[in-house]
């Protein structure tokens, strides 16, 4: 039997992220189902996507009102100065833990092209804390922060390709 051409490859690879970036909870079994494909290509598959890394971790879509806490977007814009140790310390996470220290989780720290150079998406009990975050994000990089933008995120409608399912209480802001 030929090998499977790189396109062909590259296609089967596509059908079973879309499928784990529904539900990363989804069974082998019900993965090779819906994609058409044998357990044992399913399995090979995701086993490759997480060796070379295409795959790096599998998380939960979390109702934060449940948990009390709120989601706040964090956007900065860099100054002109040289990054210097700073990059170590993004690197290595250490604003991940002087987060954790009052209750903040990072969920998602992304560099930016455009109006923007960093993201932050995280949660904390409440606005007072997420300003407390800023005050030591602004602190501890002082020197290569120009501006900072806080949001709270009021309203997920779709998070991690997953639609909430209370979406209809978003007409209740309106």
């Amino acid at each position: 039997m030929p090998k499977s051409s790189q396109k062909q490859i590259d296609a089967d690879e596509k059908k079973i992220i879309e499928e784990l970036q529904g539900n990363a909870k989804s069974s082998i079994d019900s993965i090779a189902k819906k994609c058409g494909f044998s357990r044992q290509k399913v399995w090979r598959v995701i086993k490759r996507l997480e060796k070379n890394k295409t795959i790096w971790g599998y998380c939960a879509v979390v109702d934060n009102e449940k948990i009390n806490k709120k989601r706040y977007i964090m956007l900065i814009k860099r100054s002109n100065n040289p990054l210097g140790d700073s990059i170590n310390k993004i690197i290595d996470l250490t604003l991940h833990t002087m987060g954790k220290k009052i209750g903040v989780e990072i969920i998602c720290s992304s560099y930016l092209h455009g109006l923007y150079d960093w993201m932050f998406v995280f949660t904390a009990p409440d606005i007072k804390g997420a300003k407390k975050f800023t005050e030591i994000l602004t602190r501890e990089y002082h020197p290569i922060i120009n501006e900072i933008h806080l949001l709270e995120d009021i309203f997920p409608v779709k998070t991690c390709n997953i639609a909430n399912p209370d979406v209809k209480k978003l007409k209740d802001l309106f």
